[in-house]
């Protein structure tokens, strides 16, 4: 066997070797999109509540924090709307990383671990491209997401939705199945631009470490 077919082997033998599926890929970012949205759901509930605070109920995230806790719905509050959370940015993130790997193969021919890096230009696309498919697939578990975690549970009052089902059910009853998508507008605005900065910037750093390993890798 000549030197140049051994080459051509041990290379792909490197590639085939150090390519993760895209299904693999999909589900490790959905376990990081669960992670995320378990640890961070406070935060999010007290944004969403300061957001929506127009009578000047609380005076700051210390004050609504304490406020939801002690005043409230106990601890239990600063996780409203966690199940739906959870269920968006788990499949959000399954279905940017699934996509961002097809997107890569099928404009520019780029597969996992093949030593190819890609342009700036080129990772914007991609990225921007995959980014748009979670928003879409997503919609639902956002809107019941902000609706729970936007409703109070003061003493003495009954919430309008009593969990995450519930909201699936009345939502479009009471204002048709598109409002399972409300504000997917928006949400497209701002994912997918911002994805597409993101791998622009990890790419470049991908694409460099992959070379660096295939030289290497090389020389043994």
């Amino acid at each position: 066997m000549s030197a140049s077919a051994t080459s051509t082997d041990n290379a792909s033998s490197r590639n085939s070797h150090s390519s993760i599926h895209p299904v693999l890929k999909g589900l490790a970012g959905s376990l990081g999109g669960v992670a995320e949205a378990c640890a961070l759901q406070p935060m999010d509930v007290i944004k969403t509540r300061l957001q929506l605070d127009t009578a000047g109920q609380y005076r700051g995230i210390h004050h609504c924090g304490k406020t939801i806790i002690a005043e409230e719905e106990g601890i239990r509050g600063m996780w409203s709307g966690a199940f739906p959370t959870v269920l968006r940015n788990g499949t959000n993130q399954m279905c940017l990383f699934w996509a961002k790997s097809h997107a890569d193969r099928i404009l520019w021919d780029k597969h996992e671990g093949d030593g190819m890096q890609l342009t700036p230009v080129q990772s914007m696309a991609s990225g921007f491209s995959a980014a748009c498919l979670g928003p879409f697939v997503t919609g639902p578990f956002d809107v019941a997401k902000t609706r729970l975690m936007a409703q109070g549970k003061a003493q003495g009052t009954t919430p309008e939705y009593s969990g995450f089902f519930d909201v699936l059910v009345k939502v479009p009853a009471r204002e048709g199945v598109l409002a399972l998508w409300k504000g997917l507008l928006p949400r497209l605005l701002r994912i997918p631009p911002g994805q597409a900065i993101v791998w622009a910037v990890s790419d470049q750093i991908t694409g460099y470490l992959e070379r660096q390993a295939a030289e290497q890798a090389s020389l043994e």
